[in-house]
């Protein structure tokens, strides 16, 4: 093999594969990424076995054949590189010649007979999805995934399609068993998409598929088979499925709202910041009274000292009083836009429901805890 590739081609390329490939396995072949040359470019390939990632790019090919690099210090080769252009050569037993025509590296590889071979799933029906409402709705919806090993069940962002209102809609939710995040969009074509019972897309793949969608300005998205896969222009990402079934989350969505408190976003948010100042492992609650026209936020931390602060609200129901985590809080205030938020609570045992005009077909949930 032996090619001539522009430098910030490859570079974007290189950085955006950085968070797929294994950098601890037992395979090291996973820390590699694939350049295979043939007429008219290169086809640069990178997987971690449950995630796929195969690209395109136009370069110069002087020699067709085969590459299993370092991903890892490819990237840092390109990085450091302040050449137009980079040259790449096979050598024998594996090893390659790389040059930006100032420094040239020998570096080992591994053979590419040992990379997994990508295989694109055929009779893909694609959904044409904006990349801006797939970020949000992935944004709006993986912070509440698990972080616990033993929630492998909660470990993904649920995918289904759901009717209301003579409409179909796309819905994410994901939750750790503490709070839950739901959003609902309404997609062109999306009763083409096979989400039949829903599907569970694992949180890394996720993570890759929002960075894919910020880089479009639209996202060919589809499922087949135990796959979830995206294509955007020159780029094909595939990811495998979870085989687990989450859990029946419409069970613990109230049917509605006995206190309803329209407040700021921004004032909310930073009040509950306050609350996590004096905040450990050990303690992470904040209590929430409700009273006429004020909402006192109030955190102790019997090992540290306490912190309260008083917000006006338009209020006038009966007296409430409830205890939650702070941080579930403030990782969905983060994720909205909506200058107003609507917070929702039943009864002093019962979940806060979180929405906001301003972000569309959401809605947040944070169960209550004793304090």
């Amino acid at each position: 093999m032996e090619l001539r590739i522009d430098r910030d081609t490859l570079f974007r390329a290189v950085s955006r594969i950085q968070s797929i490939i294994e950098k601890r396995s037992n395979m090291p072949i996973l820390s590699a990424v694939l350049l295979s040359a043939e007429e008219g470019g290169i086809l640069l390939s990178a997987t971690d076995l449950e995630i796929s990632f195969q690209q395109k790019l136009p370069a110069e090919v002087l020699n067709p054949g085969s590459l299993a690099i370092s991903g890892r210090k490819l990237f840092e080769i390109v990085k450091e590189s302040k050449s137009d252009s980079l040259y790449i050569k096979e050598k024998e037993n594996n090893w390659a010649f790389i040059s930006d025509d100032r420094a040239k590296f020998n570096l080992a590889c591994l053979s590419p007979d040992e990379y997994p071979m990508f295989v694109e799933p055929e009779d893909v029906a694609f959904v044409d999805v904006d990349g801006a409402v797939l970020r949000e709705m992935i944004g709006k919806t993986i912070y509440a995934v698990t972080m616990e090993d033993a929630g492998f069940k909660l470990s993904g962002i649920f995918t289904e399609k759901i009717a209301h209102g003579g409409k179909t809609y796309l819905r994410m939710v994901a939750t750790d068993g503490h709070r839950l995040s739901m959003i609902d969009k309404e997609l062109a074509n999306v009763d083409d998409l096979k989400l039949e019972n829903g599907v569970m897309i694992p949180k890394k793949g996720m993570n890759e598929l929002s960075k894919l969608a910020s880089s479009a300005e639209v996202v060919q998205l589809g499922f087949r088979q135990n796959n979830c896969v995206a294509r955007i222009g020159d780029a094909l990402i595939v990811i495998r499925l979870l085989e687990t079934k989450f859990p029946d989350y419409n069970a613990v969505l109230p049917k509605k709202s006995q206190h309803a408190v329209a407040l700021n976003r921004d004032v909310l948010l930073d009040g509950m910041k306050k609350m996590t100042i004096l905040s450990d492992e050990s303690y992470r609650g904040v209590k929430i009274k409700l009273g006429e026209g004020v909402m006192e936020l109030v955190s102790i931390n019997p090992d540290i000292g306490d912190v309260q602060e008083s917000l006006d609200v338009d209020y006038k129901d009966d007296a409430l009083e409830l205890g939650f985590n702070a941080r579930y809080f403030i990782d969905i205030l983060q994720n909205m836009e909506s200058e107003e938020i609507t917070l929702g609570f039943l009864d002093s045992s019962s979940p806060c429901l979180v929405s906001g005009e301003g972000d569309i077909g959401f809605l947040g949930l944070v169960m209550p805890m004793r304090l």
